[in-house]
């Protein structure tokens, strides 16, 4: 080696000093950046995987790719929440429901143009019982309206609605898709979707699958919160959730849909 720089008149001792120098910087600029990891990871209670913390780091300018980001994160023993996966399910029949207008089709090419809904159920520790409804709109998978209640009604499902409504004025004819709960089949919602303007659309009786924005959305929301955290009233469970819906969801949260930009910056950059 030493011959074949003497060559090219390069003195070794300057060529192995400039080698030494770059392992230097190297090691110096991963330290930082597993610094930075940890951050973030703790920060969002160990909830972002290798491709979640990819967008994160993007968001502070540090940009690497996914492998890179998994072997450092491999490295640190960092690994995300995992997931359970879910039974298979069981299609049922459908009796009385509107037709469905998607199909599965969940690409939309402007905002408020279609909205999804349902409800999940978040159980507390004295054994009661609380119910979320929530709406997005699948242009960028941002919520446009979520409230809790103490139980799952046609009730909880208008007002829900009606705040989404009031914030976003929607055009008329907008799709409002939902699944063939006795709430969206309900006399009084119908109504009150044809008062406003709204044309519903339902999946199949036992067919998650044909709204799986909300099935993702509700995996997200108790993955990633609800089951972190503890709450002792249900005023402390209905702030903290509307805290991470509008907050962290719409305006911190990276989403792989949108290419890794956070719902609010997705319809910024359209």
């Amino acid at each position: 080696m030493r011959w074949l720089l003497r060559r090219f008149n390069i003195y070794p001792n300057g060529y192995y000093n400039y080698v030494k120098d770059r392992k230097y910087q190297y090691h110096e600029n991963k330290a930082r950046v597993q610094r930075k990891i940890i951050e973030i990871y703790h920060k969002n209670d160990g909830v972002p995987g290798y491709r979640m913390m990819r967008d994160y780091l993007e968001q502070c300018n540090i940009n690497y790719s996914c492998i890179t980001v998994y072997k450092y994160m491999k490295e640190l023993c960092l690994r995300s929440v995992v997931r359970r996966r879910k039974p298979d399910y069981v299609k049922g029949t459908v009796h009385k429901a509107f037709p469905n207008l998607l199909n599965q089709n969940f690409k939309v090419d402007a905002p408020n143009k279609i909205w999804c809904t349902d409800f999940t159920y978040l159980p507390q520790k004295d054994g009661t019982m609380r119910y979320n409804c929530t709406i997005i709109d699948l242009y960028d998978r941002s919520v446009v309206a979520t409230l809790n209640g103490n139980h799952i009604t046609t009730e909880l499902a208008i007002t829900t609605l009606t705040i989404a409504l009031k914030r976003h004025k929607p055009e008329k004819g907008i799709i409002f898709h939902s699944d063939q709960g006795s709430q969206f089949t309900s006399r009084d919602f119908h109504n009150f979707c044809e008062k406003n303007h709204l044309q519903q659309s339902m999946s199949r009786a036992g067919c998650p699958y044909d709204n799986a924005p909300m099935e993702r959305f509700y995996n997200t929301l108790k993955n990633e919160y609800f089951k972190l955290y503890s709450f002792h009233s249900p005023d402390e469970l209905d702030r903290g959730i509307y805290e991470f819906v509008y907050v962290k969801y719409n305006h911190v949260r990276p989403h792989s849909y949108n290419g890794g930009l956070t719902p609010y910056a997705a319809r910024c950059a359209t």
